[in-house]
């Protein structure tokens, strides 16, 4: 899934330290998501355990564990694998429903919710960052916005594209959500879970791990193979030791479920 180890290495994305946390800024290419939030602290709240695995970029894809798609067998599967790893089972039943629906519109995708989930575990603590709560609903609050892409130290300017109407700020653009999407991303692949009509919401779980879903699709091909998961996971965030970090989430999850 990773490139090959012979030839060159993504640049590693520039960082800059906000209240104690390492701010992560991807290089920015057309619908390349940057990762603002992405602190690779520890969860305050999980116990659980990640080992760091140190894979070589395209040697391999995470450990894959299937789930069924029946709405009650995921809400208790979710559960069961919350009490074990302690991601919220709210943030769990949105990356596995984001797997089931793309598998239906997208099925040489082969995205897992375990990778879903291993790329919301270092964006945003599975959406909990500095405290924020999911509702019932999926919609995180307070919002997780993240810091001013103003051209500061290590930080890449993007001004304002849209307003300020996803990050209330009508200067520069900030990462929005619990993926932590730009909001012209978020403008390109927004997507609406639940088919309700409303706008997409970077800001609740499901559309965040849907839309997700999509964008890694579309820069990956087939995450079941090692070469498409690597260049998905690298197009969120140009950054090895980022894909090694989804790499390791997807995997610990993945592995729990499996012993339920």
């Amino acid at each position: 899934m990773s490139l090959p180890v012979a030839r060159p290495r993504p640049e590693p994305p520039r960082r800059r330290r906000l209240g104690g946390v390492i701010v992560f800024v991807a290089a920015l290419v057309a619908g390349v998501v940057v990762v603002v939030v992405g602190t690779n602290q520890p969860d305050p709240v999980a116990r659980f355990e990640v080992p760091h695995l140190d894979v070589a970029p395209g040697a391999a894809v995470p450990t894959a564990h299937a789930i069924e798609s029946g709405a009650d067998s995921v809400t208790a599967w979710a559960e069961r694998l919350a009490e074990k790893t302690q991601v919220p089972a709210r943030s769990l039943v949105a990356y596995a429903n984001a797997e089931i629906a793309t598998r239906q519109t997208d099925p040489s995708c082969g995205i897992t919710w375990a990778t879903l989930a291993g790329v919301g575990r270092v964006e945003s603590h599975h959406g909990r960052y500095n405290g924020t709560s999911i509702g019932a609903d999926g919609v995180l609050t307070p919002p997780i916005i993240g810091v001013p892409l103003d051209g500061s130290p290590g930080v890449r300017a993007v001004p304002d594209t849209e307003g300020g109407r996803l990050d209330g700020d009508p200067q520069w653009d900030r990462a929005v959500g619990a993926m932590q999407f730009l909001p012209a991303t978020w403008a390109r692949w927004g997507v609406r879970a639940n088919g309700d009509g409303a706008p997409p919401d970077p800001q609740n779980m499901d559309d965040a791990a849907l839309s997700a879903a999509a964008y890694l699709c579309a820069r990956g091909g087939d995450l079941a193979s090692a070469e498409g998961w690597w260049k998905a996971v690298l197009a969120y965030n140009r950054s090895v030791a980022y894909g090694r970090n989804v790499f390791s989430g997807a995997d610990a999850y993945a592995k729990a479920a499996a012993k339920l």
